[in-house]
């Protein structure tokens, strides 16, 4: 294993298209550090140079303690797993697993290529499909066989390039957490390119947010969520999206297009002097006002609002509540939406709410937040306002420790499945006797 550290990298193409724009990023040995962003942001080219099937432009990247800008990708010993799978269609699953090994052309005997290829099955329970071809196999069947030809080169890191996005939604979810898992058990430095934010916030212990080749924002998938920079990373992390709003100042109110909020004293430090600010409210920072205790009502915000179309999901009711956005931000939403990939709809709020709750489409809707929990952006700039360092700060340090009992979990219980595995050869060996 290895740490991977890329300094100022720069990707530009001779057509003079700069894909990645010096990119710097420190990833520790073992950490599974995610890159996501949009379609053409740049992910899967910084995963490529890292790799090697990229030249870099400019920047340094060291493997370790060591520069790699000029190395051949084989001389970097790096696994990659890419999105198609790349199985060679005539060979067996045991064979696809070996092929790694037998391409080093006698460095392995095929007693530690049987070793190293059925450790691997085991791991990801393969077993009896050893035999089998890949046209036989499932989606998910045939990615484990790619992670398994990854795993049995014991490489310094593992590389995933959107692994998943062939899969249908149910075996993305189980693949998840074969991959986090696996990860886990193995403590293996890897990167893991996705376009999808919700792998983003499953899988990694950090997710660099990239927009354009530019590194937005990188942080735990909590403090990405709860502390985001900028209006790019707000946006982009969350399901549903965060909903954004014109805050017009006026005296001490800010005034939103659905409701009035009275400024307290942190809302008037980040508003400062300006006239209107951006305004960002998680679809679950809203509540049914008539489900709540008169405590709690009486420390948020109530309005009422007419409800456009509401879906009922089982465990959570959405409902969509049109409004009309300021003419002084509309420009700057409107690029947040196409950067974002969106489809330039409507502006509307998108709210969550408990599934018991009776709201539906047409109604007249009494509803309640808490102005503590809302974001509040630079209209021109789209910083955020509100970030609370501190806060951040904690957030990172609370999942470095979580990261670090969860290791400590993976290895005693991997010591006990290894105590296990030698009692029952012991016993066999006696029973032979």
């Amino acid at each position: 294993m290895a740490s991977i550290t890329l300094d100022n990298v720069v990707k530009t193409y001779p057509d003079g298209f700069t894909a990645v724009k010096g990119v710097s990023l420190d990833i520790a040995d073992g950490e599974f550090v995610i890159l996501v962003g949009p379609s053409g942001c740049g992910k899967s080219t910084l995963l490529r140079m890292i790799v090697g099937l990229e030249d870099i432009t400019d920047g340094e990247l060291r493997i370790g303690d060591e520069v790699v800008n000029d190395k051949a990708p084989r001389d970097r010993d790096l696994a990659m797993v890419f999105q198609n799978y790349a199985l060679y269609p005539h060979l067996t699953v045991y064979e696809n697993i070996a092929f790694p090994l037998r391409l080093t052309k006698g460095q392995y005997s095929e007693q530690e290529i049987d070793e190293r290829v059925r450790e691997a099955s085991a791991l990801l329970e393969l077993d009896e499909h050893l035999e089998r071809k890949p046209a036989n196999l499932s989606g998910g069947q045939r990615q484990r066989v790619a992670m398994g030809r990854a795993i049995v080169r014991r490489a310094k890191a593992f590389l995933f390039d959107e692994p998943l996005s062939n899969l249908d939604a149910k075996l993305r979810g189980q693949m998840r957490t074969e991959i986090a898992r696996l990860q886990r058990n193995l403590a293996t430095t890897t990167v893991y390119v996705t376009h999808d934010q919700t792998e983003a916030m499953t899988l990694g212990d950090r997710v660099a947010v990239l927009r354009r080749g530019e590194l937005q924002q990188v942080a735990s998938p909590r403090g990405l969520y709860d502390q985001p920079v900028n209006l790019f990373v707000a946006g982009f992390i969350g399901s549903p999206p965060m909903n954004f709003l014109p805050g017009v100042v006026e005296g001490d109110v800010l005034r939103l297009p659905v409701a009035e909020v009275p400024m307290d004293d942190r809302l008037r430090a980040a508003v400062g002097d300006r006239e209107i600010v951006i305004v960002g409210i998680r679809p679950d920072s809203f509540e049914d006002a008539d489900t709540l205790d008169s405590d709690r009502a009486s420390r948020g915000v109530r309005f009422e609002a007419d409800v456009d179309v509401t879906e009922w999901l089982g465990e959570v009711l959405y409902a969509y509540i049109p409004f009309e956005t300021h003419e002084a931000v509309r420009d700057q939403l409107e690029q947040l939406d196409r950067d974002l990939d969106g489809e330039g709809m409507r502006s509307q709020l998108i709210i969550s709410l408990d599934s018991v709750s009776t709201v539906r489409a047409g109604d007249r809707a009494e509803l309640w937040f808490d102005p503590a929990e809302m974001h509040v952006f630079d209209a021109e700039s789209g910083v955020n306002l509100t970030r609370d360092e501190e806060r951040a700060t904690q957030l990172e340090e609370e999942a470095k420790e979580q990261r670090r009992r969860a290791l400590e979990r993976a290895r005693r219980r991997a010591e006990r499945d290894g105590a296990r595995s030698d009692d029952r050869s012991s016993d066999a060996a006696g029973a032979r006797g």
